[in-house]
């Protein structure tokens, strides 16, 4: 049950991380003023095994330039929504874990 833990709180990491570039670029749009330009983060992610082998968690690797394209609010506000929407899952994951592992602990001390 731990791996589900460290899986779904990576996962939560990630999309934390992805949360904060969208703000990057909203931020950076919103000096560069609207003759402005300025190039569109977009993060990057990897799947990574954990020290043991034995569970597979999100990494937030950093980001890449779009290139060719400049902020636009619309598309960062799509993409926060499309990050909450998975935090919040991950988030229900991981009290699904949290509980799974509390009563595991409840059925030990009943034994």
């Amino acid at each position: 049950m731990i791996d589900l833990l460290a899986t779904a709180a990576g996962a939560m990491d990630a999309q934390r991380a992805a949360l904060d570039v969208c703000a990057r670029n909203v931020a950076a749009a919103e000096a560069a003023g609207p003759n402005g330009s300025y190039a569109r983060l977009i993060p990057d992610f990897r799947l990574a095994d954990d020290d043991n082998g034995e569970g597979t968690t999100v990494q937030f690797t950093g980001t890449h330039e779009e290139r060719g394209t400049n902020v636009d609010v619309i598309t960062e506000m799509i993409a926060v929504m499309n990050a909450s929407r998975a935090y919040e899952s991950d988030a229900s994951l991981f009290d699904v874990g949290k509980t799974l592992d509390e009563r595991t602990i409840d059925m030990g001390r009943l034994a």
